[in-house]
């Protein structure tokens, strides 16, 4: 009978079309999976892949093979998963991933204080400028800031959230306040390229803004940053823009325009009932109820227990 690990190291290489791709995402070595591979097909009695030097690709059994082993991971997963939502302490590894900003500010602290109150879990925190297909790169969860989420997967509010826009009082001196929306056309605006955010295109009021400007970048703080500088209008979210706008550095902009960009877990519905998945997304929702009252997020006490599922879509 196969390893089931060797399964996990064949479908992973499979999904990936990689042996170096497979080890990163196993967190082992390209020659670990390439000898795990090898005495899969020698089990089996069938060549699973064809290697190349550029490209990695399954062979026709190769393919029945990785849809059995798709199913058989998913139920054994799913025995795991139903073991462990029993569990008091909830234990084992979870992958998550968020965006720069929002990542390092707000769900980094959240994740430390989580650790501390669950010493048996271990998180992997990973964060990135573009959007992550959970699913196929192998994340448990991801806290995506913006309400446009997959239908096939789950996802639960964690905070309500909108963009707003704001300057600094410097700029608008010198170049004037809009008073409306077709005025942004004529402002310099930074703009800033995130995840799945269009690069240039702000959707206001169900408008679709075309923005420009001599400044952009695919990072939101230093967007923000030059935004106190006074080089131009920046749409944000209003986690962080809050204190800056409460301190004058940075003045709203059309205070009556905003946009929705409320924050979500998002995660694979087969993960779905684990205790450790369910232990993280409610600790997350308490740590961030801050954000609904738009105030400073303050890390949940470790002696605190999160809060129960409130919001919950499929």
């Amino acid at each position: 009978m196969p390893d089931l690990r060797d399964l996990r190291v064949f479908v992973e290489t499979a999904k990936r079309s990689s042996f170096v791709r497979a080890a990163v995402a196993l967190e082992v070595s390209a020659a670990y999976v390439t000898k795990r591979i090898r005495v899969l097909e020698g089990e089996l009695g069938v060549k699973l892949l064809h290697r190349s030097t550029r490209k990695v690709t399954v062979t026709e059994q190769g393919e029945r093979i990785y849809q059995w082993a798709l199913q058989i991971l998913d139920a054994v997963d799913g025995m795991v998963a139903e073991v462990g939502a029993s569990q008091a302490e909830p234990s084992g590894s979870l992958r998550i991933c968020s965006s720069f900003g929002f990542g390092r500010n707000i769900v980094g602290p959240a994740i430390s204080q989580l650790i501390a109150r669950y010493p048996q879990l271990s998180v992997r925190f990973e964060v990135f400028d573009r959007l992550i297909d959970i699913t196929s790169e192998g994340f448990d969860l991801d806290v995506r800031v913006g309400d446009e989420i997959a239908p096939h997967l789950l996802a639960r509010r964690l905070a309500v959230n909108h963009r707003v826009l704001c300057a600094a009082p410097s700029y608008l001196a010198r170049r004037g306040t809009p008073r409306t929306l077709g005025e942004l056309s004529s402002h310099d605006c930074l703009v800033i390229k995130e995840r799945d955010h269009p690069f240039g295109v702000w959707r206001l009021r169900e408008e679709v803004i075309k923005v420009t400007g001599p400044l952009s970048s695919n990072h939101g703080e230093i967007a923000v940053q030059w935004a106190v500088d006074g080089r131009g209008i920046v749409l944000r979210s209003l986690w962080d823009v809050a204190p800056l706008l409460a301190s004058g550095a940075l003045v709203q902009v059309l205070p009556d325009v905003v946009q929705e960009a409320n924050v979500w877990a998002v995660y694979p519905s087969r993960l779905s009932g684990s205790a450790k998945l369910r232990v993280c997304v409610d600790w997350l929702e308490e740590s961030l109820r801050a954000l609904n009252t738009g105030k400073a997020v303050a890390p949940v006490s470790p002696h605190q227990h999160p809060g129960s599922n409130k919001h919950h879509r499929q």
